[in-house]
């Protein structure tokens, strides 16, 4: 038998007009983590699926081999017969379905005469959820559980299918560290029962934990291949970039002037439970062209605040003072806070930043249309001039404003994200992960932006879960625990340990 499961040999895969796989070659061996990274846009997600069969054999030039054997699949159903299974980052689940319901989506556990048998799918389905670590009735509906377990539920989803080959695309991008850590160690576990496991990840601290193999794509090539031992992030990133990156974060000489915003005794409470107070007496400052970050653990209340903060869209029994340049304003709605000077670009760019069914031109206009109005119309050669200077100034790769913000790599929809709020003209723009689910060459592209709104003398506030991109680009940081400010440090003064000491201060009981 082969010491390598899969072999991909030669993938060459073509669309109009672009070339999207040239020559690429895989191997993965039985029983191991094999890591693939790559910029967006690099060829990870199309390889992942020449393999599984999304696009069939006959559409792509070269050969594969799995288990052994030559493979042509056709089709998903195909490769999932043989035992790959593929997991997007968009889960394909059904929200109004049991998770037994789902785990056996098609491929339902039947009776003598051919009906469904609950009781087996339902015994069957608390098996693997044993399996995964899931501690949940296997009729709790998909919705009624978080990102995280519902993750879980497609891994069991897999291993009802005898799966030889999982296949993860960025299985930690919407979950928090807590789930992340779970599901890293879940892939651990599986790895110990012979299971082989690809994972799409942009997260090098999380490759480096798992992987024992990583493959680097770049432009749609295969660039090296690279044992454990050899692995280190710096050599990752050269190849996925095809430069050093000897500075992970740009240059920034700060010219800090008047300050912009203030905020003082700002309190927020849980928008059902009106007794839980998620924003504690929360003040802080910001000047003329300072880069503020704020960091905090998962719940501390750095969103809650961000939104409370920003018209109101979080929250209940909100109170507290805002001022801009010394002059006090208000900000109950989300029009009276873009007109006041304040400009918030969400963590979740997708659900609430963009509108993805809508083209480049009408994403990066939609903060600020009344300055494109024309007797009372929206002047559609203004508005197309407009998007096309952010998209020349931004670099957002793209033939042209008329393209899908869906369609866009997640570094490039964060770019839109950024053009519409830099072009509504704010005092002070409040960035809640920026870099989140962005590779490293993109990353360092939203730094170099915010760096340059920043020197325009923009108050920038930064948001990130992130402990070393808030050292990397901060003037200054705050931290939160348990809703409140526990301290402020200057970036001469602040490090991992002294940060991290802050973030986890316990509220006098």
């Amino acid at each position: 038998m082969s010491q390598n499961i899969l072999e991909m040999r030669g993938i060459t895969k073509t669309f109009p007009g672009v070339k999207a796989l040239s020559n690429v070659t895989l191997a993965v061996q039985r029983g191991e983590i094999h890591a693939i990274c790559g910029e967006n846009g690099a060829g990870k997600s199309t390889l992942m699926k020449v393999l599984s069969g999304v696009y069939p054999h006959g559409t792509y030039d070269g050969e594969i081999v799995f288990d052994g054997e030559e493979v042509a699949f056709r089709n998903l159903r195909d490769s999932e017969a043989k035992g790959i299974v593929i997991i997007h980052q968009e889960l394909a689940l059904s929200p109004y379905l049991s998770i037994a319901e789902n785990i056996f989506l098609n491929n339902e556990q039947r009776g003598a005469l051919g009906l469904i048998d609950w009781n087996t799918t339902n015994a069957e389905a608390a098996k693997l959820l044993a399996r995964v670590g899931l501690r949940e009735n296997p009729t709790t509906r998909i919705n009624q559980i978080g990102v995280g377990k519902q993750q879980l539920v497609e891994i069991a989803k897999a291993l009802s299918k005898e799966v030889k080959l999982l296949i993860l695309d960025e299985p930690t991008a919407a979950l928090n560290d807590e789930d992340s850590a779970h599901l890293l160690d879940l892939m651990l576990h599986l790895r110990g029962q012979g299971i082989t496991s690809i994972i799409i990840s942009h997260k090098l601290n999380e490759i480096k934990k798992v992987a024992d193999t990583v493959t680097v794509i770049r432009d749609g090539k295969t660039i090296e291949t690279i044992a454990k031992n050899d692995v280190t992030e710096d050599r990752i990133i050269k190849d996925m970039v095809g430069r050093d990156l000897e500075h992970r974060y740009p240059d920034h000489e700060p010219h800090i002037g008047e300050e912009l915003l203030r905020v003082e005794n700002w309190t927020a409470h849980h928008p059902v439970d009106a007794s839980r107070v998620v924003v504690d007496d929360v003040s802080i400052t910001v000047r003329a062209g300072e880069i503020v970050g704020i960091a905090g653990l998962m719940g501390a209340g750095r969103t809650e605040f961000a939104m409370s903060l920003f018209g109101r869209s979080y929250g209940s029994r909100i109170s507290g003072r805002v001022f801009m340049r010394g002059k006090e304003i208000k900000t109950r709605t989300v029009s009276e806070a873009i007109d006041n000077g304040l400009a918030y670009a969400t963590e979740d760019r997708k659900t609430y930043g963009l509108n993805l069914i809508e083209d480049i031109k009408r994403n990066i206009s939609m903060a600020s249309l009344k300055k494109l109005e024309t007797a009372g119309l929206v002047n559609d050669n203004e508005e197309y001039k407009v998007a096309n200077e952010y998209r020349r100034d931004l670099n957002i790769k793209a033939p042209n404003v008329l393209v899908k913000t869906g369609k866009l790599s997640g570094g490039n929809q964060q770019k839109v994200v950024l053009s519409k709020w830099i072009y509504s003209d704010p005092d002070v723009l409040i960035l809640d992960e920026p870099t989140r689910g962005i590779d490293v060459g993109a990353k360092y592209e939203i730094y170099a932006i915010i760096n340059r709104l920043a020197a325009s003398g923009k108050g920038i506030i930064v948001i990130s879960s992130e402990l070393p991109e808030l050292l990397g680009i901060s003037d200054r940081v705050y931290a939160l625990s348990e809703g409140r400010i526990t301290g402020e440090l200057p970036i001469a003064e602040a490090n991992p340990e002294s940060v991290l000491k802050l973030m986890t201060m316990e509220k006098p009981r």
